[in-house]
């Protein structure tokens, strides 16, 4: 099999799972979401938001109205696709609200490029699915020395939070919602990080995709812990739902407003990312679980998270 020389991105994820390998220089076109390392924001754009999106109002949180709508939230550009001439496509099968679907990224490959190209679709769920993901990226750019490589020093960095977050004897019950209208518990990998990180993400799924929670049931879960983080919402954004949350009759009585534990977080750069900086935020979210093991994980206040005060 021949190294790919026209590599197409259509996931900030894989963008950035591509570059980890040293694979920058070979990226000819990516998605319109695609923001990371920086270097990579000058290269062609193959997405935009549909005209449902459009509708909807753009946000990543407002694809998911527009799927169960039956709708496509994301436009590929055929033409432009036709004119790079990529030998390798990198997407994700899974979730629609990711990105352009797959079939739709196939069926645009069989009628447009006349030849055989590779579309490799990653299929995060579990966070052991990221480090299969890397694995397979590698295998199929014949980076797999650099993946082994990352793989090494990311599991060395998960093991060093691993070690003193084994030790805590009472780990705090952790909510994190990723929607406000309605409310949303995280999934996927997110409940991996929770446990890891030395906290108990009690109502979540593990694999499962952000499940509906009702008012009542959170505060019968009674969280220790609270972190707002809608995917792909800067700190700003996050700050501005705020207010609808604390009138909640109740909200001044979970554990996680009593004890200033309830913390908004930037969803835009981590944690939702199914990629190399997933252990950055794990180790964010350690330090947020517990300040007294983990602080130097923490950046200074106002970057990437803050702590919501009454």
């Amino acid at each position: 099999m021949a190294v790919p020389q026209r590599i197409v991105s259509l996931l900030p994820s894989s963008t950035e799972i591509l570059c980890a390998l040293g694979l920058e220089g070979s990226l000819v076109g990516l998605s319109h979401t695609c923001d990371y390392p920086p270097a990579v924001t000058a290269l062609c754009r193959l997405t935009m938001p549909s005209s449902g999106m459009v509708e909807a109002g753009y946000a990543p949180d407002r694809a998911v109205a527009v799927v169960q709508a039956g709708l496509s939230p994301y436009h590929l550009d055929v033409e432009l696709l036709r004119t790079l001439q990529p030998d390798l496509i990198v997407t994700q099968d899974q979730a629609a609200v990711a990105g352009v679907s797959y079939a739709a990224i196939v069926e645009a490959t069989a009628h447009v490029l006349g030849k055989q190209v590779e579309v490799l679709s990653l299929h995060p769920t579990l966070l052991q699915d990221i480090w299969d993901d890397i694995h397979r990226v590698g295998e199929a750019t014949q980076q797999q020395r650099q993946a082994a490589t990352l793989l090494e020093g990311l599991f060395a960095r998960v093991n060093t939070v691993v070690a003193e977050s084994i030790m805590v004897r009472e780990p705090p019950r952790v909510a994190m919602l990723v929607g406000t209208t309605p409310l949303m518990l995280a999934g996927y990998w997110l409940p991996d990080l929770m446990q890891l990180a030395g906290g108990t993400a009690g109502l979540c799924r593990p694999g499962a995709p952000a499940q509906v929670v009702e008012w009542a049931e959170l505060q019968e879960y009674a969280p220790e812990v609270l972190l707002l983080c809608p995917s792909g919402s800067l700190l700003t954004h996050t700050r501005a739902v705020l207010p609808a949350l604390q009138r909640l009759s109740g909200w001044d009585d979970l554990p996680a407003v009593r004890q200033g534990s309830v913390y908004v977080v930037d969803g835009q750069t981590y944690f939702h990312r199914p990629a190399p900086r997933i252990v950055d935020s794990l180790e964010i979210l350690a330090g947020l679980l517990h300040p007294d093991l983990f602080g130097e994980f923490l950046p200074q206040e106002g970057q990437l998270y803050c702590r919501v005060t009454t």
